[in-house]
């Protein structure tokens, strides 16, 4: 996919309530307008990459993008996952995120159990991936460090 890496942030909103409550994978959630400017040939499935929140730390992520075929969503959607324990949700902060890599495409699957192994086998590859030297250097991008400038700080 020539449109990798692919930065975007966006503020974190309201999604369906299913990551934490059902899963126990919080997930952000990014507003209509991120989405429709995906590029197009970034195609729906799980991605990788790095997430920072306001201006904290950059942390690992996984990226769900389409429509959740297990929940059979009828809007797409960009779920983060920053692969970090926060304290407190973070509604309403301006996520950053680049994503950096392709892990499979989307699917559905016969049980939550199944959903979860899947998601959980998603993060261990993004944790491995993300050492690479040339997915690392992307942790310290200029576009992490940037937003106190587009903040006007």
């Amino acid at each position: 996919m020539k449109s990798l890496p692919y930065f975007c942030r966006g503020e974190v909103i309201r999604g369906f309530g299913r990551g934490s409550k059902e899963l126990g994978i919080p997930t952000a959630n990014f507003p209509d307008s991120v989405v429709d400017n995906l590029p197009t040939d970034i195609s729906t499935g799980i991605y990788y990459g790095w997430a920072c929140v306001g201006n904290g730390d950059v942390y690992k992520m996984v990226m769900s993008i389409g429509w959740n075929p297990y929940y059979k969503n009828t809007k797409k959607s960009m779920e983060t996952h920053v692969i970090h324990k926060f304290k407190e949700d973070f509604y309403g902060e301006i996520l950053s995120v680049v994503m950096v890599g392709y892990i499979r495409p989307e699917r559905s699957f016969d049980s939550l159990e199944a959903l979860i192994a899947a998601i959980n086998s998603d993060i261990e590859e993004a944790k491995g991936k993300l050492e690479l030297p040339e997915h690392r250097k992307l942790k310290d991008d200029n576009f992490f460090t940037s937003m106190t400038i587009m903040n006007g700080h």
